[in-house]
């Protein structure tokens, strides 16, 4: 395509390389979204509420480890990892408590989980449920998508099939039941923090998406109707006008894709709606202020990209996880792009930039030739099983580090303009009496419910989990109900499909 027939593009209309919508933000900023947890779901609960009072405008949960690879919190395996990287939910009464006093109706919520992702849609469908939310109320997200996981992150539990199962499953389940919910966020922001470039960030996160599609379309449903559903997750990284250009890059792919290679006709089906996380792999330890500076270029960069939804990092999390007030500076962050800067005045102000242009062009046709090159593999999993997406990530992350280390690369503080005096600010810490007081609800959740039942509804998931044809969402959100905890749900799969590789 060449750079005249984009300048004539107009935002809003195929293939959207100006963004999705005719006025992008001129009526409607994106959403502003801080992934937060930590702790104890009362602790999560508490900043949810003051993230909403300063201004957020939506949930984004982090849960902790064992929660992502379903462990209760008094799993041996999980001791010392209890609520340290986001929030510790063991069974729906952790759920109940994490949303007490924030209206399911009202907030749209992510929620950052892969191989329990049904567990824990489950338990927020339930939590709605007990507000009077009725399904179709609910607004939001949840990420499952395991396949990245398998590339960058490396929170999967069961082998690939089953796992693309649950996937499909909870797509399936939400276009009946849950017509507002994002069935599936897929996710380029781990495969760039684990060291890909830009351009790869694009190709392996798109290949990703072309395995959702065909899985979904050979499970029976049409892709029109779970198309516009679909929703994507990428990073924001340093270089400024790089990033805009692969978002622009990475919706006419998608437009393309959806509409030429799955004959999707409904032009939302055509749309790439993405939520964005600024890169935390670009944030330093050292001179932690700087932070700030780089954050908000990235942010910008997102913006001007025309993201859906976006989270700033705050400026401490190369040294924990965030502080209250560098959260809120973070969002600070978001709020003053939107009102102050004046880039939201114009749908894409940066449409007809040569340089815009000429980045996007080359963005979009590196990342064709690469998505070719894993169509002739035989599509993303066997790439996976091929270890061709890791091993290339590692060549990426491999050469950034040499260009910092020969100084190629500037990183300021850390290669140049380097400082003797290291200031700490304050850091988050958790209480290891979390943990404690975790395994203590659970022992009495365990004595007060009736188990009896619970082991019924267990049974008639091991039984559905055996069966390839019979639906899973159904039956789990039963035993959530009945405070089936997420250790005894993920326990009953590993039983029945195994678990994939060894930890």
């Amino acid at each position: 395509m060449s750079t005249e027939s984009v300048n004539h593009e107009i935002p809003g209309q195929p293939p959207f390389t100006r963004g999705i919508y005719p006025d992008m933000y001129l009526k409607r900023f994106w959403t502003m979204r801080q992934y937060a947890g930590y702790a104890s779901a009362a602790e999560s609960n508490k900043r949810y509420h003051k993230l909403l009072e300063a201004g957020q405008t939506g949930l984004s949960v982090a849960f902790d480890l064992p929660t992502q690879i379903g462990y209760d919190s008094d799993n041996p395996l999980a001791s010392g990892e209890v609520g340290k990287v986001g929030v510790a939910i063991d069974s729906l009464e952790d759920m109940e408590k994490l949303f007490e006093g924030i209206p399911l109706n009202e907030v749209s919520t992510s929620m950052t989980i892969n191989a329990t992702a049904a567990t824990l849609l489950a338990m927020y469908i339930i939590v709605g449920k007990k507000q009077n939310v009725t399904q179709d109320q609910l607004r939001g997200t949840v990420q499952n998508d395991v396949l990245k996981e398998y590339i960058a992150r490396g929170t999967y539990i069961y082998p690939p099939e089953p796992s693309m199962r649950l996937a499909i499953d909870i797509m399936r389940y939400c276009h009946d039941q849950i017509p507002k919910w994002n069935t599936i966020s897929i996710s380029g922001y781990h495969i760039r923090e684990a060291g890909s470039t830009a351009l790869q960030e694009i190709a392996f996160t798109l290949a990703n998406g072309v395995a959702y599609v065909k899985a979904a379309i050979e499970a029976g449903l049409d892709v029109d109707e779970f198309g516009p559903r679909l929703s994507f997750f990428f990073n924001s990284h340093i270089n400024l006008l790089e990033e805009i250009a692969k978002f622009r890059a990475a919706r006419r792919l998608w437009c393309g894709i959806m509409r030429d290679r799955f004959g999707a006709k409904n032009p939302k089906s055509w749309l790439l709606r993405f939520h964005t996380q600024t890169a935390g792999s670009s944030l330093t330890a050292q001179q932690p202020d700087v932070n700030i500076v780089r954050t908000t270029l990235e942010a910008l960069a997102a913006v001007l990209g025309g993201t859906q939804s976006l989270h700033t990092n705050s400026r401490d999390e190369a040294l924990g996880l965030p502080t209250e007030e560098a959260a809120k500076l973070a969002l600070r962050t978001q709020q003053v792009i939107g009102y102050e800067s004046g880039v939201t005045d114009e749908p894409d102000p940066l449409g007809g930039s040569y340089y815009i242009e000429k980045l996007t062009n080359e963005l979009e046709q590196g990342a064709r030739e690469e998505i070719e090159r894993i169509d002739e593999m035989g599509g993303a999993v066997a790439a996976i099983e091929q270890q061709y997406f890791q091993n290339e990530i590692a060549k990426s992350a491999y050469q950034y580090q040499l260009n910092i280390e020969s100084g190629q690369r500037t990183v300021v503080g850390v290669n140049k303009y380097v400082e003797e005096t290291k200031l700490i600010p304050e850091i988050l810490h958790i209480d290891t009496q979390v943990e404690l007081e975790q395994y203590d609800k659970l022992h009495t959740l365990r004595k007060r419910r009736n188990n009896n039942v619970v082991k019924t509804k267990l049974d008639v998931l091991r039984d559905a989990a055996g069966k390839p044809e019979a639906s899973l969402m159904e039956p789990i959100i039963e035993a959530v109900e009945v405070y089936c905890t997420i250790g005894e749900i993920s326990d009953v799969f590993r039983d029945v499909w195994g678990e994939y590789g060894i930890r």
